[in-house]
């Protein structure tokens, strides 16, 4: 099965790249990827939800975890939400969806 087509896929394939539904849990303890939820991607991230700083580190850590540069990120929707979309240059869903799936243990 294609996890990019797949409908609780948290990324979507786009020209040129891909959209990512996240959903945000500021002012945790560490930056992390902590699951999944009706299509989106959970992540918590240190930063508080004040004057954008969340948002901003939200995007500078996609960027790290898919190896991109921050400009390849961009906040599309939900800049005061805990939901959001990021739009994604450079990957596919399925690259994205890979890289940050939280690992299962079988």
């Amino acid at each position: 099965m294609n996890l990019a087509q797949d409908p609780d896929s948290f990324a979507r394939d786009v020209p040129d790249g891909c959209t990512l539904s996240v959903r945000v849990h500021p002012g945790a303890k560490k930056d992390a990827v902590t699951g999944t939820h009706a299509g989106a991607v959970k992540i918590a991230l240190h930063s508080p939800p004040v004057d954008g700083w969340a948002n901003e580190a939200l995007i500078a850590f996609i960027a790290d975890q898919l190896g991109l540069s921050r400009s390849r990120v961009s906040l599309v929707s939900g800049a005061s939400s805990r939901s959001k979309v990021l739009r994604i240059t450079g990957k596919n869903a399925a690259e994205v969806q890979a890289a940050l799936s939280p690992s299962l243990d079988c």
